[in-house]
């Protein structure tokens, strides 16, 4: 019999960007391992307390192969002594601390980088101690604070940023929470024990939901590049026609670049989870019909963007959706004109909401608001064949602004999606696999708009003068690594290793950043690791770095929603 009730899929994207530095190998920001103990942990967490519950999560390959690497590290360090690869962790361990007052002011700003409302004023100890920082944290000031303060206010931090269902349910945070201050060593490597398990853990967590069919696991390319953008420099003016480019008029070998993004990404994937992914969630859910081509080939069987990008491409098709039923057009499967691979758009106005909206919200209200927004969309496109509605998002970065990382929130909405009986929660390839057997076929694009889930378009990687300036020192560096690979000077293995190093220069998340819009603690941080990473690739390929590279390209100078982190689907 067939399933009446309106399918949804939450899809949850994982993803954060190389943060070792090329040149030192050491992590220079902790993002990655503190969203693997606070939200890489509860998310797998709420699918495993709840046996109904249903997801997409999607990983990059750049993210898993970091927690792998951090997992290794963190392990020999406690095994053999081997030193931690991140500052801040390492103030854990009984690693000296340093003496300078520039590193250790630095430490004791990195451990106040959390939410001041949900991470530091719900612990009392911590915001005693956060107060007695801001006096400390000084380039005067910083010399009174001793290495005790500097390691309790450390412990706090992480102790802060460890997920709601670890905090639940590990007996050692209760005592190290209650134990407060004064923490010896061995408090230090209880906790660093309890870090590293975590991380240990998660990759064989989410392999185990997705062996029982409890989640379906995506995949995006390798380091998470912006595929329209590698194909065709042009894409940027599909959305914006005025949009100013780099100098340069093509990425160099861009098609070539794309297609190893992808084959690269089933091969971590596969290696990691023991399966090939049927779906892709594309680098920011940015397409064209070249990228679509692109993943097409490399075997994709459903691909996931934003509803703006949908309404761009019914445009440029000439589909008025009023004309085809509305929203009732617009959640459903489509395909775009080269093949089969089904293409699925988020609703944004659903997906922001959970980004944006509801962490300022009682959670079982939000959850209550929630259902009202899906079960609305079930009599809206009821008797539709093929319907679904996707909601996609961040699967990290909007928790913290969440009381207690949004844990009532996603406990209460995974129960009442799951209890409903006018939805039910299920996967893409699953929606997929009920269409093919009863016959319903995805609906036609003839044309797609090239954009991505921020606005539609592409700006906010091309266009912003210092955003193409980065594409310009890319483009120098890929032009350099062809002529040496074409010269025979490189061994397999050393082609290997370069073409590795120049993926992560091709990376999204650098011009992201670029821009005077963004924090400029944030904008440094990353002009930083992407001019390293380029300079480690000119030292890979024998050629002395252009000099330019030990300049600063972007400086940075806004306050964005959120920090930056995330953007809404609308201006």
């Amino acid at each position: 019999m067939t399933d009446s009730r309106l399918p949804v899929v939450l899809l949850w994207h994982m993803h954060q960007p190389t943060y070792r530095d090329a040149l030192s190998g050491q992590f220079i920001l902790p993002w990655t391992y503190l969203h693997a103990i606070k939200d890489y942990a509860d998310m797998a967490g709420h699918l495993e307390a709840n046996p109904r519950a249903r997801a997409v999560v999607n990983f990059t390959p750049v993210l898993i192969e970091q927690l792998e690497e951090l997992a290794q590290r963190v392990g020999a360090h406690l095994s053999d002594g081997q030193p931690l690869p991140d500052p801040v962790l390492a103030l854990l361990s009984e690693q000296p601390l340093p003496q300078t007052p520039e590193q250790r002011l630095a430490l004791l700003r990195a451990c106040l980088r959390a939410d001041r409302q949900n991470l530091i004023e719900r612990f009392p100890v911590y915001a005693e101690l956060a107060a007695l920082a801001a006096v400390l944290g000084t380039p005067e000031q910083i010399t009174y604070a001793s290495d005790q303060f500097l390691r309790d206010l450390a412990m706090w931090f992480h102790i802060a940023w460890l997920g709601e269902t670890v905090r639940r349910a590990d007996l050692r945070v209760a005592q190290l929470t209650e134990r407060g201050r004064q923490f010896s060593a061995e408090h230090r490597r209880c906790l660093l024990g309890l870090v590293s398990e975590l991380l240990a853990g998660l990759l064989p967590r989410y392999r185990q939901l997705a062996d029982a069919g409890r989640c379906e696991l995506s995949v995006t390319p390798y380091s998470h590049p912006i595929l329209p953008l590698l194909l065709d420099f042009g894409a940027a003016r599909e959305s914006e026609p005025a949009s100013p480019r780099p100098r340069h008029q093509q990425y160099p070998g861009g098609a070539e670049r794309a297609a190893w993004h992808m084959q690269e990404a089933l091969a971590v994937f596969e290696r990691v989870f023991g399966r090939r992914p049927r779906g892709c969630w594309p680098s920011e859910g940015a397409i064209s019909e070249g990228a679509l081509r692109v993943m097409q080939s490399a075997g994709m069987e459903w691909i996931a963007s934003s509803g703006n990008v949908l309404q761009a491409a019914l445009a440029k098709s000439g589909i008025e959706p009023e004309q085809h039923g509305g929203e009732r057009l617009l959640h459903q499967a489509h395909r775009g004109p080269d093949g089969p691979m089904r293409c699925f758009f988020r609703d944004d106005g659903i997906s922001d909401l959970i980004g944006f909206t509801y962490s300022r919200w009682h959670g079982d209200d939000a959850a209550r608001h929630l259902i009202e927004q899906v079960e609305r969309m079930a009599d809206v496109t009821e008797g539709v064949p093929g319907r679904v509605l996707l909601v996609a998002l961040d699967g990290e970065n909007a928790w913290e602004h969440y009381p207690f990382n949004g844990y009532y929130f996603l406990d209460a909405m995974y129960a009442a999606l799951s209890q409903s009986s006018r939805v039910r929660l299920t996967t893409l390839s699953d929606v997929i696999d009920d269409a093919t057997a009863q016959g319903v076929q995805p609906h036609l694009l003839p044309h797609v708009r090239a954009g991505s889930w921020v606005h539609g378009t592409l700006s906010t990687w091309m266009g912003d003068p210092d955003k193409n300036a980065g594409w310009d020192l890319l483009c120098e560096a890929k032009l350099a690594y062809d002529q040496v690979l074409a010269s025979g000077r490189l061994d397999a293995a050393q082609q290997q290793v370069a073409s590795r190093q120049l993926a992560h220069c091709e990376s999204s998340d650098w011009f992201w950043w670029f821009g005077d819009y963004n924090p400029p603690e944030a904008v440094r941080d990353f002009d930083l690791l992407f001019r390293h990473q380029l300079t480690s690739l000119y030292r890979l390929l024998g050629i002395e770095p252009p000099p330019v590279l030990q300049h600063s390209l972007s400086a940075g100078g806004g306050a964005p929603e959120g920090g930056g982190v995330m953007r809404r689907a609308q201006a």
